[in-house]
């Protein structure tokens, strides 16, 4: 399944180390990518397990004494029951244990400044279902290519970086990743993928596959999807918004913006054919407060037009951010528009709080494979 969905909230901190066997913080805004997968996952199959008995109620998971393979190894979490976790995770708030970066001790990523950007001024949303209805129509005209074999893999190369808090002793700074390329292939029914990405895996990288903490192998669902669960997805816009809302009903801080957010990591983070991507553009145009903003640069320095919908609970605006003449999707950034977040409201209007660019999105023979264009 796909391990990069990702939702963007408010950055969280990062502690030195202690001399006590862990320090517990939040976690930073990007870091959810396979701990959320695995655990959406974990407790998608609670759900299935108690909808199919329903006397039994979801077990706790247990704290273990090691990050296990599944986690990065970077950090793993620390819940204290599933449902809990689960409404921690939708608010953006998790605690999980330091153990050091995969490849490391400590973050192999270096940091900076925090990335700060103009605030693109947004229309009063009348205009968007007609940008969306154009950007639908390019989608379509591009075919999305053959289909993809069973043999194959489902490359995605972008760019990426997140802000957080980060704490030395007492003191509080805001500072930003440096901007690094992150690696994903993953297969057509989501059993088996591979990821590189500093500060997250080792150079060599690290699998997606394998099962999960039942020992049963995972069932694609909207927030977890393989490609051929998301060609089995409904592509009339309406039967496809009902679904959204269905299925992601209790996550997050409201429906609308939750809704949103899932076709962006869509977008984002796997390869949806062609006819299904255009129908994810006429879905968001009927979800309500999508506006249309001027200007957005993604990680590559990209400059765009974006389609966009404030969080108005975190004061967060998430951008999908297109080539202004041929609509490509180019990427997608999390900005601070309204009020303050972060440990002591360091995170400022202005603030981007997460970048993405997709450099390259394609089908490759074998995984690990990294095709010519993704430089």
């Amino acid at each position: 399944m796909n391990a990069d969905l990702s939702r963007r909230h408010p950055a969280g901190r990062e502690e030195n180390p202690l001399p006590l066997p862990f320090a517990e913080r939040e976690l930073p805004a990007g870091r959810h990518r396979f701990h959320k997968e695995r655990l959406m996952a974990q407790i998608h199959e609670d759900l299935r397990a108690a909808d199919a008995h329903p006397g039994m109620t979801a077990p706790a998971p247990a704290r273990t004494a090691r990050p296990r393979r599944l986690f990065l190894n970077r950090a793993f979490l620390v819940p204290a029951a599933a449902f809990a976790l689960a409404g921690a995770l939708a608010a953006g708030f998790l605690t999980y244990v330091d153990r050091g970066a995969a490849d490391g001790r400590g973050s192999t990523i270096a940091t900076g400044p925090a990335m700060t950007t103009r605030i693109g001024t947004a229309d009063d949303g009348k205009g968007t279902p007609q940008l969306l209805d154009r950007i639908s129509l390019a989608a379509a005209s591009t075919g999305g290519g053959a289909k993809v074999r069973a043999d194959q893999f489902i490359y995605i190369g972008s760019k990426t970086a997140t802000t957080y808090v980060k704490s030395t002793g007492d003191k509080n700074t805001l500072v930003s990743e440096e901007l690094h390329m992150r690696h994903q292939w993953n297969s057509p029914d989501g059993r088996d993928g591979w990821l590189i990405e500093p500060g997250n895996t080792g150079p060599k990288g690290m699998t997606l596959g394998g099962k999960n903490e039942k020992g049963e192998t995972p069932t694609p669902y909207l927030n977890a999807p393989s490609y051929d669960y998301l060609a089995g997805l409904p592509t009339d816009p309406d039967v496809l918004l009902k679904k959204i809302y269905e299925e992601t009903r209790g996550m997050g801080r409201a429906p609308d913006q939750e809704a949103f957010t899932t076709i962006g990591d869509l977008l984002r983070s796997s390869y949806p054919p062609a006819e299904l991507t255009a129908a994810l553009y006429k879905t968001a145009a009927k979800i309500p407060g999508v506006v249309v903003v001027d200007d957005a640069v993604d990680a590559a320095g990209r400059h765009g037009i974006a389609v966009a919908r404030l969080d108005e609970t975190s004061g967060q605006r998430e951008e999908w951010i297109f080539d202004r003449q041929t609509l490509t999707y180019l990427g997608e950034r999390v900005v601070q528009v309204q009020g303050e977040a972060g440990e002591g409201g360091l995170i400022k209007p202005g603030t981007v709080v997460a970048t993405t660019a997709v450099m390259t999105r394609t089908v490759v023979d074998r995984m690990k494979e990294i095709p010519p264009s993704a430089g």
